[in-house]
């Protein structure tokens, strides 16, 4: 949903939270406050500016089957699934009504959970500051929401179960994957990729969008399957018809649209103790006790899951030292000094992995932002335990959730990338 407004910027001394006065943002007046916070004009103007900053950082919300905010019905809301109707084969009689048939309507509930924030500004900021810091704070706290309830609907859609990996490549010869463990660098999303992607949801009959399927890309993937793709890849500047693109739109090949966004989920090595996700062996071993060259927490009786020299083990204690600490591994291992350790969760080499998701119609539904799923809060100085008007503050607070409805028509394909091993989880 699109919204046209001017932001109005004020100097400094103009009272935009005030208790005598305050500045109508819709209209660039000044109007007595009454002490009861924002003009219902007002606050319709910054809920508008929140969702329509927020909106652009909803990559994957877009594309979801949208329900609104059920009103006073609880927290449980409703997404609908249509089953296809089978064929027709049995030939009909003259002068004799078929049976006909029933359309097959199933239910998938999801509970919806609040998200939010807020940021406290003082008299002296607003007496000061240059421009409207309303308006201000509000584009920073949009940006917040819009990938807050993004990276909401993100977690929950990259758990479906039809997953492809990308095989390595080396010498020009291609190695299956199985598992996301054994994805590194060279294990690129490929052009071949991206047509099987798009076979096997044609296979599904998954339904298309606006007549073509759409992937969700990282940069750096796109990077690669760019390079790869030469002149197969069809720019968006050469598309018939360029006022259709779809927010963040790149390019297509294989009748797959792609959109591009750094928020496209990355799986990276999980956190072993103490912020360290990798860790480096500090000396030769062959057994359960390896030392590392990081100084860790010392913490007996635990079970945490790694990858030693590319092979999975576990973490049973950790021991500290000034130097450097000792790992208690659950099985021997061989390591030599500079070996890593990392957590799992992604390649056994530690190299993080990256999730396109490529997406029929109807794969997933979500809650619109637009239909009450998100509020736009001021707070007026004195308000809460406030008694010299020292504060207010400005906020956002959203319902949101996403479920998958048909996990056949949206698959996630999980490759590594030249940028595998410097890429942080997100």
């Amino acid at each position: 949903m699109d919204y046209e407004f001017d932001l109005q910027l004020f100097g400094a001394g103009e009272v935009v939270n005030g208790t005598d006065a305050y500045i109508n943002a819709a209209e660039g007046t000044r109007e007595a406050y009454n002490g009861s916070g924002l003009s219902a004009e007002m606050k319709t103007f910054y809920d508008k500016t929140l969702i329509s900053l927020a909106a652009p950082s909803l990559v994957h919300d877009q594309f979801g089957q949208k329900r609104p905010i059920p009103q006073n019905g609880g927290r449980t809301i409703e997404f609908r699934k249509f089953s296809s109707l089978p064929k027709s084969l049995t030939p009909i009689t003259e002068g004799v009504t078929p049976a006909g048939n029933r359309m097959s309507v199933s239910t998938v509930t999801a509970t919806v959970e609040q998200y939010g924030d807020y940021v406290e500004q003082t008299d002296l900021l607003e007496l000061t500051a240059v421009d409207n810091t309303i308006v201000e704070t509000t584009k920073k706290l949009a940006e917040q929401a819009g990938k807050t309830l993004d990276t909401v609907v993100r977690e929950i859609i990259s758990a479906g179960t039809n997953v492809l990996y990308c095989p390595k490549k080396a010498d020009g010869e291609y190695v299956e994957v199985t598992s996301r463990a054994d994805i590194d660098s060279t294990a690129k999303l490929r052009v071949r990729d991206v047509f099987r992607a798009a076979a096997e949801l044609k296979a599904m009959n998954a339904p298309k969008i606006d007549g073509s399927y759409v992937a969700i890309i990282h940069p750096y993937v796109a990077y690669d399957l760019m390079q790869e793709a030469g002149e197969q890849w069809i720019d968006i500047s050469k598309y018939a018809s360029p006022e259709n693109i779809l927010k963040g739109e790149i390019g297509k090949l294989a009748g797959i649209r792609f959109v591009e966004t750094s928020e496209a989920k990355i799986f990276a090595p999980s956190v072993i103790s103490d912020g360290y996700s990798k860790l480096s062996v500090s000396a030769e071993s062959s057994a359960k006790s390896v030392t590392v060259s990081e100084t860790l927490t010392a913490a007996p009786n635990l079970n945490i899951p790694v990858f030693v020299g590319g092979s999975p083990n576990v973490i049973t204690a950790i021991s500290a030292a000034d130097a450097g600490s000792t790992l208690t591994l659950s099985s021997a291992a061989s390591v030599s000094s500079g070996d890593t350790i990392c957590g799992a969760g992604a390649g056994s080499d530690g190299s993080a992995v990256f999730s396109t998701l490529v997406l029929g119609a109807d794969a997933f539904g979500v809650t619109d932002v637009a239909g009450g799923g998100i509020e736009h809060i001021v707070k007026q100085k004195g308000y809460g335990n406030d008694p010299l008007n020292q504060r207010s503050s400005i906020g956002w607070k959203a319902l949101k959730t996403a479920e998958i409805l048909v996990d056949e028509y949206m698959i996630r394909i999980e490759s590594g990338s030249a940028f595998s091993s410097v890429a942080e989880g997100n």
